[in-house]
């Protein structure tokens, strides 16, 4: 009897410990991070095989995934968020935005498209006839491709400023000018630079479907999140001058109400750079001036900008000295060494830029 007793009550036990074991087996694999993230479905990342559509993305509905364009046609394409990379392959006669990618953007095989883009790495390969408005971290490359035109992004959003944090791009670091073609043909120009007075508005509209005009866009040239640039076309005048920010809590802000002041007054930005620097870098670019400068740059990068234009230096100190008079700002001191403080600058931030 007492063996028997003994028996059932060990069958029992042995019962009740499957089924807590069962329950800790539970709670332990709801731990585990691959149960509690969201599935991916492959198709929410994709627009494949399209015609004569308006179709895109709205923010945080990419949210740094990778994405995939491919056989489309007639199309007006938005991705209004960031994105880790993106393919464009085959696609015809479309209109394309881009938000901003935190890796590469590569077109294959397309041809007569007008796009705006942001990214880290651009490249193109077997593409013909498109217009492209860039801003790029490093250098763009085409690749057997032909009719290649550029401008200098300019796009506005409210959500665009997040997601170029998101992607970890610079406003002030685009070289969208600064073209290399990989498969030169003597004798020929595979790319060349959209005119100065372009309007992203005639070549990629804005969304008319319901869905995607809730995005409060704007292609004004003077609400750009990132700064219009002037890049490698030719200069109008022989004098420029270079300001230089460094890190505080407003440096973006400053340097943005720098820019608009001098644009303002009929200067051009050529071109800018967000880059650290260190001491020694100090010294090779600012000269004599480098000890007041070298404490800063503990704090974080340097903005830099180019303006170019007759009495550009004497304008530049006279905004700095009226509107940032307590900010410490470098500023060329006359137009004799202007042009070397510009050739410092740019040369250093384009070696750090490569390593």
């Amino acid at each position: 009897m007492g063996c028997f007793f003994s028996k059932k009550a060990k069958r029992k036990g042995s019962s009740k410990g499957a089924e807590q074991q069962q329950q800790d087996g539970e709670e332990s694999r709801q731990q585990y991070s691959w149960d509690k993230r969201e599935k991916v479905d492959p198709k929410d990342y994709m627009f494949n095989g399209l015609k004569d559509q308006t179709i895109g993305r709205l923010p945080d509905k990419v949210a740094g995934q990778q994405f995939v364009i491919q056989d489309c046609e007639n199309c007006n394409i938005y991705i209004f968020d960031h994105s880790a990379t993106i393919t464009i392959d085959d696609c015809t006669n479309c209109r394309i935005f881009l938000g901003p990618v935190k890796g590469s953007v590569f077109f294959r095989d397309c041809k007569d498209c007008k796009c705006v883009v942001a990214c880290q790495q651009f490249r193109t390969r077997d593409c013909r006839k498109m217009d492209i408005f860039l801003c790029c971290s490093t250098q763009p490359i085409i690749e057997s491709s032909t009719g290649m035109k550029f401008g200098c992004f300019q796009f506005y959003y409210p959500e665009l400023a997040g997601q170029l944090k998101e992607a970890g791009l610079s406003i002030f670091n685009n070289t969208w000018s600064n073209i290399h073609d990989f498969t030169p043909v003597s004798g020929e120009t595979n790319w060349s630079l959209l005119p100065s007075d372009y309007s992203v508005h005639d070549y990629v509209p804005l969304p008319d479907s319901d869905e995607l005009k809730v995005v409060r866009v704007s292609t004004d040239a003077n609400r750009s999140i990132v700064p219009v640039t002037w890049g490698q076309r030719p200069k109008k005048s022989d004098e420029s001058c270079l300001v230089v920010f460094f890190a505080g809590d407003y440096t973006i802000a400053n340097a943005r109400k720098m820019i608009d002041e001098m644009v303002g007054k009929g200067l051009s930005l050529i071109q800018t750079k967000e880059v650290a620097m260190k001491p020694e870098d100090a010294k090779r670019v600012f000269k004599d001036r480098a000890t007041d400068f070298i404490p800063l740059l503990e704090k974080g990068s340097v903005v830099a900008l180019e303006f170019n234009g007759d009495g550009a230096v004497e304008s530049c100190h006279s905004v700095i000295g009226s509107i940032f008079s307590g900010t410490e700002v470098f500023v060329s001191e006359n137009k004799t060494s202007s042009s070397h403080d510009v050739e410092n600058f740019y040369n250093f931030a384009d070696i750090q830029m490569g390593i």
